[in-house]
């Protein structure tokens, strides 16, 4: 075997991205509250980009200024690359910032540069909005711990109990075992040498000392064991909720825990009869007072934060002329501008070589920004307004009407990739008369009904979605019966795909649906 060395040439080309190309995918793909913070972000950072001062009586954009706004820009509606114009700024000869910012008509030394609000002795509204948001809600692990401090207990117990707190998850569950704990706590292990028996009294006393009953329990069932048990320690007591305790009820739900809970889970009431002894009407009853019980019994104490959408789009309906139309709620998006001052002085050759060059680039990653969101906002519009057209029956008759929609549809309408349809609908919701939707949602597979026409699979979902809704719940259609009534409105579809379907709807097996009373 022989092993050489030697030099050779090779003319080839190759496609490679520019950072400032990868940075405009990601501004097209980020949601409107991302790409707001991304914004203020660089207003923080950057002195040479400023907020563009707006007369108050004006409106919010419409599909006309947006317009507008995009002639501005140079941006050509029929262009076959959206990007190809940041390409052209990207590869621009970079002294070309000089002409492209200078101004003659800018005289200001720089003891006239704009100062911020705060040098100027004005209130910063970023901190008086701050000042007025309201406070952190507390902790789960917090309010627990405030309720335990209360507590009269010895201080061996107080200190392991505190442990047993931290240890919770966000349920209220202890998930972890005593081994574990004492693992995490070597102090205390040391301190204390605490039994098992020593644990057990400490978990035994934070379930009986901390509301709401049910924190504290090691799985589902005893979660729902102690809350029966606080309801009976509390029977005859006047209630301020809507629970009905009676003696029956909790001697019945106590017994159906303790000795049928995985039947009662899985909804076997005929075996749990059975096996029980008591008739349907007696364990209705029993299960009347446990769906009342909670199995996640902390999330009565903090509650999360709803997500918040906020639709980058709207899609309206002109009766005039029978058509829907879209115009971008970029009303949120903050206006901004270059400094001319900054730009002036970066073409000012008596400013030092190193101040221009911090300007140059300043200047230069701020113009990008604004040629990033412009474009973003051209292709986003672009995009919608085509999904529009396509879904039309989706607009008109609802879900069920929607139809099979390939991204490279809507890409080769448009003239552009695949990968700019996909980041332009990711993340992305839209307001209609329909409600709030998805942008993603209108693109779907489909499959082909007896008619030979195509639905949307995400119409099929729909359309299961409402079958469910309507049956009866004493007797809930299997994965079998839904292939039947499916068929009979032309869609031929295999049992395994309408129960792939019914578990990405989030809905339980028949067996799981079933009620009896």
């Amino acid at each position: 075997m022989r092993f050489q060395t030697s030099q050779q040439m090779k003319l080839g080309q190759q496609m490679k991205l520019a950072p400032r190309m990868i940075q405009s995918m990601e501004i097209l793909q980020m949601p409107l509250a991302e790409l707001c913070e991304r914004i203020e972000q660089e207003l923080e950072s950057n002195p040479t980009i400023e907020l563009t001062e707006i007369d108050p009586s004006l409106e919010d954009r419409s599909e006309e200024s947006t317009s507008t706004a995009d002639q501005e820009l140079n941006i050509d509606p029929e262009s076959a690359s959206d990007f190809a114009r940041l390409d052209d700024y990207t590869n621009a000869n970079p002294d070309a910032a000089e002409n492209t910012y200078s101004d003659s008509k800018m005289k200001r030394d720089f003891d006239d540069l704009p100062r911020s609000r705060a040098q100027a002795g004005e209130r910063d509204a970023k901190m008086d909005a701050m000042a007025s948001a309201p406070a952190r809600a507390a902790s789960l692990t917090d309010q627990l711990l405030g309720q335990w401090s209360l507590t009269d207990v010895d201080e061996r117990i107080k200190v392991m109990g505190e442990v047993l707190i931290n240890s919770l998850d966000e349920d209220g569950y202890l998930r972890a075992s005593f081994e574990e704990i004492a693992d995490r706590s070597p102090m205390l292990v040391s301190e204390l040498d605490p039994s098992d028996a020593d644990w057990e009294l400490s978990l035994q006393a934070v379930q009986l000392l901390l509301e709401p009953a049910g924190v504290g329990a090691r799985d589902a069932k005893e979660c729902l064991l102690i809350q029966i048990d606080v309801l009976a320690d509390r029977l005859g007591e006047e209630r301020d909720d809507e629970i009905t305790v009676t003696s029956e009820a909790i001697e019945i739900a106590t017994r159906l825990v303790a000795e049928f809970f995985e039947e009662l889970m899985k909804n076997k009431l005929p075996k749990v009869a059975a096996k029980s002894g008591y008739d349907l009407d007696e364990i209705n009853i029993g299960i009347g007072l446990l769906r009342r019980l909670s199995l996640s019994p902390a999330r009565r104490l903090v509650t999360d934060a709803p997500s918040v959408v906020i639709p980058d789009g709207i899609v309206e309906y002109d009766e005039e002329n029978d058509r829907y139309f879209a115009y971008l709620s970029d009303g949120r998006i903050p206006d901004v501008q270059i400094n001319k001052e900054y730009a002036r002085m970066s073409a000012d050759k008596s400013v030092p070589d190193t101040d221009r060059t911090f300007l140059k680039k300043n200047l230069s990653n701020a113009q990008w920004l604004i040629d990033a969101v412009g474009q973003r906002r051209h292709t986003l519009l672009r995009v919608i307004n085509a999904v529009v057209d396509e879904q039309r029956d989706y607009f008109d008759y609802g879900p069920e009407s929607l139809k099979p929609l390939p991204m490279k549809t809507i890409a080769d309408r448009l003239g552009i990739h695949v990968a700019t349809v996909s980041r332009a609908v990711s993340e992305k919701y839209i307001m209609t008369p329909r409600g709030v939707v998805a942008l993603r949602g209108f693109f779907s597979g489909g499959l082909a009904t007896d008619s030979g026409e195509d639905v949307s699979s995400n119409s099929v979902k729909a359309t299961i979605q409402d079958l469910i809704a309507g049956e009866d719940k004493s007797k809930p259609y299997s994965d079998e019966a839904v292939v039947k009534l499916l068929k009979e409105r032309g869609i031929e579809i295999a049992r395994r795909t309408v129960a792939k379907y019914r578990e990405q709807l989030g809905v339980l097996s028949s067996s799981k649906r079933k009620r009896l009373f």
